[in-house]
């Protein structure tokens, strides 16, 4: 899949040489003689990272858990953080004060389980806050929790008599987020919907105590629609409308299948059932996510939560063949680290 970002990367790069060949000439050289030009700051650009694209709750010895970050300029905004982020960080060259903000999709452990890992990280090296935490409903829970946890340690500090306390709870802020919602943050605008990972009856009292969203991250040199964990889902189609870039979700069902099978295997039959019921009406199957794409009219979709097997060139193919048959636009499958 390298080969196809590198391809994809190879004709920008392409357009841009053709560009900037097409303004030089004996006129514009002698321009350029006459006078000064005056230096131009590059557009910041906001990049994606794939921190990690492996869907849980299976670990997996070559991707990492559900983890990305949205670096705008300095500044990096995390969206989901499973099990492994504060590593993949180190790797993408990250450092945990570049981090504004966290955004949450749903509470599930996969996207959740390096959040405890970072909040740590930074109350130990005493990283500036607070760190504002976006989530929807059960996140100040979550947070809550792990913020008690880290209070014997943060006593303990570094065992020297006298050394003080900083208390976890002034290092985060939470705000919980639903349906409809926008929020401004830095530079962009952030608009949230609710999607289908969860059937709950809508207004249930389960309903309003835990939901899963998708986030849309509009900033004036890019718009990038991340749909954390969703099966289809009009909301997400509707919050996709136009967007530059698509980081959608994927499984493939009968791989993970068998993944849950042989990892559980003591797992009685309701289990499975109902792990396979969610599995095909909680996620995105390649069909689903090449409607999704086309539907919303998106320029390109990063594919990513690979849950199953270690996926080979082969399987790549047959996802993007998948996607392609129903969405004409650019596709890749991501790797860990990759950047777009």
């Amino acid at each position: 899949m390298n080969q196809i970002a590198s391809a994809l990367r190879h004709l920008a790069i392409t357009g841009l040489i053709a560009a900037g060949c097409a303004a030089t000439g004996p006129a514009h050289a002698q321009a350029v003689t006459d006078r000064p030009v005056p230096r131009v700051s590059a557009p910041v650009i906001p990049r994606w990272i794939t921190l990690g694209t492996n869907g849980g709750p299976v670990s997996n010895a070559y991707r990492s858990q559900p983890a990305n970050a949205l670096v705008i300029g300095n500044d990096v905004y995390l969206a989901d953080i499973g099990d492994g982020t504060g590593q993949q960080l180190a790797k993408a060259g990250i450092r945990l004060g570049q981090i504004r903000a966290i955004f949450l999709s749903h509470l599930h452990f996969d996207h959740t389980g390096g959040l405890g890992a970072v909040l740590g990280l930074r109350l130990q090296t005493r990283q500036p806050g607070p760190l504002m935490i976006y989530g929807p409903k059960g996140t100040k829970e979550l947070v809550d929790g792990i913020l008690a946890s880290e209070v014997p340690a943060s006593i303990a500090g570094y065992g020297i008599a006298g050394e003080g306390y900083d208390d976890p709870k002034g290092t985060v802020q939470v705000v919980e987020v639903g349906d409809g919602q926008s929020i401004q943050v830095g530079a962009m605008t952030v608009r949230v919907r609710q999607n289908t990972h969860y059937d709950y009856a809508r207004g249930s009292d389960m309903d309003r105590r835990f939901q899963s969203v998708s986030y849309r991250f509009d900033h004036p040199a890019r718009s990038i629609v991340y749909t954390g964990d969703t099966g289809p889902s009009a909301e997400v189609e509707e919050l996709a409308q136009g967007a530059d870039l698509l980081v959608s979700e994927m499984i493939d069902l009968d791989a993970t299948v068998a993944a849950i099978r042989r990892n559980s295997p003591n797992a009685d039959a309701p289990q499975v059932r109902n792990a396979i019921e969610h599995l095909r009406k909680h996620h995105l199957l390649p069909a689903d996510v090449g409607r999704l794409a086309a539907k919303a009219g998106v320029k390109a979709v990063v594919v990513t939560h690979l849950a199953g097997d270690n996926v080979t060139s082969l399987d790549a193919m047959r996802f993007v063949t998948g996607i392609s048959a129903l969405y004409k636009g650019p596709v890749v499958i991501a790797d860990d680290l990759d950047k777009y």
